[in-house]
């Protein structure tokens, strides 16, 4: 992707130097299943209040980073918030285009552990977005697991996890998500799960309408590009990651979606840009 000298987004609060001590899965097996669910699912209108007992704070601290791995922890930084503003730039053209004001939402850039609005939450619940302060939260070192443990590597694998979590906060806005609490309250367990899968199969779609419109805007892409958005989208399909954590898949604990659905979405923003083709509570069973 084409970032290098680009605007940055100033709706940023770095609280890299403020984290505090880890929320840590326990040791041994059972530590490392939970750790992969938790890292790679529970993205999106997550409450981190709600992970089962991880304990908080009393960890170890935080490792001191390297000169070197603090220069790459900056430059990450520095990208994630060209992809920001590029999806301020693009939304909020849209929403103008609509007669609205796009209020954009604020990137939280945070290591170990982090309170948010709907909780504490650790990095290993992954980049999630809380609707209750309308914010972003990224601990840089998920792509560190993108590229290591799910073969998912790319500065655009890279924005289109940014770009889904902008897409929640889109829900938000329009409500969507609003509606989809009070519905699954009133839902079993597994269908409330069909639910949350539209959700999330949507904010793929939105990120897809972002790279659509982004390319048109800025001409940002570079070979390759797409193909590491969509292999990122295959790599963190419910039923991939399942079998990587239990070496089962149990469709009816889907919460995202399947690798190819993920996929699916994601391409068919992309191709399309038009919000009118994202209704994936109508149609999200490609599998």
């Amino acid at each position: 992707m084409k970032w290098a000298g680009r605007r940055e987004s100033e709706n940023v609060e770095d609280r890299r130097g403020m984290s505090t001590g880890g929320m840590v899965a326990g040791g041994g097996i059972v530590g490392v299943v939970l750790y992969l669910l938790f890292t790679f699912l529970s993205g999106g209108e997550v409450d981190p209040s709600q992970l089962p007992e991880i304990g908080t704070g009393g960890g170890a601290p935080q490792a001191q980073m390297s000169t070197a791995e603090q220069q790459e922890d900056d430059k990450r930084a520095s990208f994630v918030k060209v992809v920001l503003a590029d999806t301020e730039d693009v939304w909020g053209k849209i929403f103008s285009e609509q007669g609205q004001q796009y209020p954009a939402p604020t990137l939280v850039l945070f290591r170990g552990s982090v309170q948010s609005a709907c909780g504490m939450a650790s990095a290993a619940s992954g980049p999630f977005y809380c609707p209750g302060d309308q914010k972003l939260y990224i601990d840089l070192s998920f792509y560190e697991e993108m590229q290591n443990k799910l073969n998912a590597p790319g500065d655009f694998a890279m924005a289109y996890v940014v770009a889904h979590e902008v897409g929640h906060h889109i829900q938000t806005l329009n409500g969507t998500s609003r509606k989809v609490t009070q519905m699954r309250a009133r839902m079993s367990e597994a269908d409330g799960n069909k639910l949350s899968v539209a959700l999330e199969l949507q904010a793929d779609f939105l990120a897809g309408v972002w790279a659509h419109h982004a390319q048109q805007m800025k001409n940002i892409l570079e070979p390759g590009d797409i193909e590491e958005a969509l292999n990122a989208a295959n790599s963190i399909g419910d039923d991939r990651l399942q079998k990587m954590a239990t070496g089962t898949v149990m469709p009816d604990a889907f919460t995202h979606g399947t690798s190819a659905q993920r996929v699916y979405w994601f391409k068919k923003g992309f191709e399309t840009g038009d919000l009118r083709q994202g209704n994936t509570f109508d149609g999200i069973d490609p599998r």
